[in-house]
């Protein structure tokens, strides 16, 4: 328990939010190998030691930079921002992300396990984005224009060692609820040359000056899995008051420059990176893992290799 509130309170001091713990903290993470998986001895020690270093957390959580909080019920578990940077980075192969604030889980699952899944939980602080046009949107047609923009993003990952990504489709069709003003899609996409496709399924928590960013990371294989645990990870988010959707003041607030079609388009992320699909960089590589460089002096977990699988 004292290792799990020391571990609270520094990512706390670093992300700029803090924990507040439920007197049931998350039991240990253990690695359920895939079927036919055989690891060796000093494969499964590092495997162990990088899960040890990290603190899966229930109750409440509260992100004080978003003003919100996630409400994580015992079917579930949350990854604090330093935890979930080294399972996107460092076990999942992604490109390093500060915006990160932590990760949700599945319980009874590591983030190491092939078959599960993990949703990343980020904040946008654009300001209000309007509702006006959701109603309005050809979703079909904006998916045309993903794919064309793709090519774009593609150059920049290819410059920097990363992965081509091939958007397939909707896998979800964006589907907004303008009383609890919850928006969620998912996207089918292709990374590189993996055998299983990846599935990118997006909720978006709107907000007097942003919009709550949860983003589902999996194969396809896993879709039916996430359409079940999609409810009630979108009931865990909620605003705090004062910062609520309804409490938007027009002309004294921020609004953002764009609505619910920039939203899901991309737009936002755009304006800052000029990569239109800049949020599709996360992946997961399924892979037999092979951790080398534990830090044992300061227990600390650094990066590590993945071989094949």
């Amino acid at each position: 328990m004292k290792s799990i509130l020391k571990a609270a309170a520094f990512t706390a001091a670093l992300t700029g939010y803090s924990i507040a713990l439920a007197s049931n903290p998350a039991p240990a993470l253990v690695y359920h190998p895939s079927e036919g998986e055989e690891l060796d001895a000093e494969q499964s020690a590092n495997i162990d030691a990088f899960l040890s270093e990290l603190s899966p957390l229930q109750g409440v959580v509260d992100l004080k930079k978003a003003k919100a909080t996630l409400n994580i019920s015992s079917s579930h578990y949350f990854l604090g921002a330093e935890d979930a940077r080294a399972v996107l980075e460092d076990a999942w192969g992604n490109p390093p992300d500060e915006t990160v604030l932590g990760m949700i889980f599945p319980a009874g699952a590591s983030p190491l396990d092939y078959s599960t899944w993990g949703a990343t939980v980020q904040f946008s602080g654009d300001g209000y984005v309007s509702d006006e046009d959701a109603n309005e949107i050809d979703y079909a047609e904006m998916m045309q224009d993903l794919k064309k923009s793709q090519s774009d993003d593609n150059k920049w990952r290819a410059k920097n060692g990363y992965d081509p990504i091939e958007m397939i489709g909707w896998a979800e069709t964006p589907t907004y609820n303008p009383e609890t003003h919850k928006l969620y899609w998912a996207k089918e996409m292709k990374f590189g040359e993996q055998d299983v496709n990846t599935l990118n399924y997006d909720i978006r928590v709107l907000g007097r000056n942003g919009a709550l960013v949860i983003g589902f990371i999996a194969t396809m294989d896993e879709l039916s899995q996430i359409r079940q645990s999609m409810p009630s990870v979108l009931q865990m988010a909620q605003f705090d008051t004062g910062s609520t959707y309804a409490e938007y003041q027009p002309g004294v607030d921020k609004k953002a420059a764009y609505g619910i079609a920039g939203l899901v388009g991309g737009a936002a992320i755009a304006q800052k990176t000029g990569l239109l699909a800049a949020l599709l960089i996360f992946g997961k590589k399924f892979m037999v893992v092979i951790f080398v460089g534990l830090a044992a002096a300061a227990g600390a977990v650094k990066r590590f290799f993945m071989g094949g699988r």
